[in-house]
């Protein structure tokens, strides 16, 4: 009896002790989810950073979601690389320009995210309204790749484009 007992309290503490391992597996993948949407949202501030710091005509907040070795492509063969080139082009368009009074949105359904590790992509449209008038300027697109750097999300490369209207 006392043998039966002690068999049993053993299988009873293996079983428990396998059940903790299981549960460790689902506690991972859920760390992994948790993990995913935290890099899904942090991608997506990339993109409130992009249209706040155009909009508040703020050049440093701008920048500073870009990679040390970003490129910037804005048209054909009009590619800019590093941090220096990429703020020297922006402050040379019209977002920027002190009598510009634009406000950049984008509408939320138009955004999407992916995120694959430390990589990801980034697209949203850029809808400049002219803040005076209350008219829409022109409307572009944004395709991004976006990589961890250093623990923080940041754009390493971006390829303006027309925006395709679409409701």
């Amino acid at each position: 009896m006392v043998r039966t007992l002690l068999i049993g309290s053993a299988f009873v503490a293996l079983a428990l002790s396998l059940a903790g391992c299981g549960g460790s597996n689902d506690n991972s993948t859920s760390q992994d989810d948790v993990q995913h949407q935290a890099d899904l949202y942090a991608i997506g501030e990339l993109e409130k950073a992009f249209h706040q710091g155009l909009s508040q005509k703020d050049i440093d907040m701008f920048m500073s979601i870009w990679a040390p070795t970003a490129t910037f492509t804005a048209g054909p063969g009009k590619t800019f690389t590093g941090k220096e080139q990429i703020r020297s082009h922006w402050l040379g368009t019209t977002p920027f320009k002190p009598e510009t009074s634009w406000v950049s949105e984008t509408p939320a359904y138009k955004i999407r995210v992916t995120v694959n590790g430390d990589r990801g992509t980034l697209y949203f449209e850029c809808h400049f309204v002219d803040v005076r008038t209350h008219l829409a300027n022109p409307i572009s697109a944004v395709d991004a790749q976006v990589a961890r750097v250093d623990g923080e999300w940041m754009i390493t490369n971006l390829v303006g484009a027309s925006a395709t209207l679409t409701p």
